[in-house]
């Protein structure tokens, strides 16, 4: 009993005389549990804006009072772009909806509760993965037209032109609801599988590049590393041969979990086959840099086993590879943009189910090759070279 009381207190003495290791083994499910807790917790409700914009063709008493009530709820961060600025916007997901109001919506909306003629109709574009903002949208439209059209019919006077079926009490409006993804087939819209294989592969191909860059630790405390600081190689050649070969394997990984996804789940690359193959092949290599720039800091392979969980999972969570970032409180939004996964995750939702052009993955395929380029930078400045 005396020996193994004595190896367990060894065990126990090594475990928290790494420090490193044991704050990453705290802190982790600390931030996890606070995330999720956050995010799903239940309490009074907090009402979150949703950015919509509003096209008015009408430009009528009726729009403007409609206009204005939409801006003065809370539940809307309202915008009143241009239509092809509005469409745009909701095509590629900074906009959850677009309402269009024709052109003499006012007049018929009002002829329309006095019983003088057929309801208008508007028109709603709304991003395919955010069914869920179509019940608060419905509602607001609801209340807001039908207040608009109460001031503007029975709040002033009338010409009373037109024959009349007498007040018609029902809803003054007809909603012609669409989505604002480019459908090449029935049925293509939100793809939850192609979502949830592109955070999953994401996540993976992170853990895999910490890992080489935890084996890159080991090789330290072998004879091989000495040898091939005595060889005819820079430091840039030893880390670089590094990256490219994760990036590569990273590279490979994508592609089969997307060929699984295509082939099983009926996932469809909507927009460029081109653009999805160039964000993938940035995010492996950003995920080569980072598992590479982790180990640099980590130092040793216990610790940065440690402060690989955290980073990873932190990352994984906040670019909405496990949780759509849209569900996500504003302030972790704006966070969130600031991580190389949320590009990663946001590139390839664009390249598949939002049916985008090659050009918008211009912009994530730039972005995360300036994160790879940080990382990598910092991973060539602090690697531990020879202790």
């Amino acid at each position: 009993m005396t020996a193994f009381l004595a190896l367990v207190h060894t065990d126990l003495l090594l475990y928290l005389r790494n420090r490193r290791a044991l704050l990453m083994s705290l802190v982790a499910p600390i931030l996890i549990g606070a995330f999720f807790g956050s995010l799903f917790k239940q309490r009074e409700p907090q009402v979150q804006q949703v950015p919509v914009a509003v096209v008015d063709l009408d430009v009528s008493a009726l729009s403007a009072r409609l206009l204005a009530a939409l801006r003065a709820d809370p539940a809307l961060k309202l915008s009143t772009p241009g239509a092809t600025a509005a469409l745009d916007g909701v095509r590629r997901g900074t906009l959850r909806a677009a309402i269009t109001v024709p052109a003499g919506f006012g007049a018929q909306a009002v002829a329309a509760v006095q019983g003088r003629g057929d309801k208008p109709a508007l028109a709603l574009a709304h991003d395919p993965s955010q069914n869920m903002v179509l019940p608060l949208l419905r509602g607001l439209l609801a209340q807001h037209v039908s207040q608009a059209v109460a001031q503007t019919a029975f709040g002033g006077p009338a010409d009373g032109s037109g024959p009349r079926r007498g007040p018609d009490f029902a809803l003054p409006f007809t909603l012609q609801e669409t989505s604002a993804v480019v459908q090449k087939r029935a049925g293509d819209g939100y793809d939850s599988y192609a979502h949830s294989f592109a955070g999953m592969g994401v996540q993976f191909v992170l853990l895999m590049a910490v890992d080489t860059g935890i084996a890159l630790l080991l090789l330290r405390r072998s004879g091989l590393w000495q040898r091939l600081r005595v060889a005819p190689l820079s430091r840039l050649q030893l880390l670089g041969s590094r990256v490219a070969s994760g990036a590569v394997i990273g590279l490979g990984v994508f592609l089969v979990v997307f060929g699984v996804a295509i082939a099983v789940f009926g996932v469809r690359v909507q927009g460029s086959t081109l653009g999805l193959l160039a964000v993938l092949a940035a995010t492996a290599l950003c995920s080569a840099t980072l598992g590479l720039m982790v180990a640099a800091l980590g130092r040793s392979p216990e610790a940065t086993r440690g402060l690989a969980i955290l980073v990873t999972l932190l990352l994984v969570m906040l670019g909405g590879a496990w949780v759509p970032s849209f569900l996500f409180p504003p302030w972790l939004q704006a966070v969130a943009a600031w991580t190389p996964t949320h590009w990663a995750v946001q590139g390839m939702d664009a390249m598949t189910w939002r049916a985008l052009p090659l050009a918008d993955a211009a912009l994530p395929v730039a972005v995360l090759l300036g994160f790879a380029a940080l990382f990598g930078a910092v991973a060539l400045w602090r690697f531990p070279w020879n202790d």
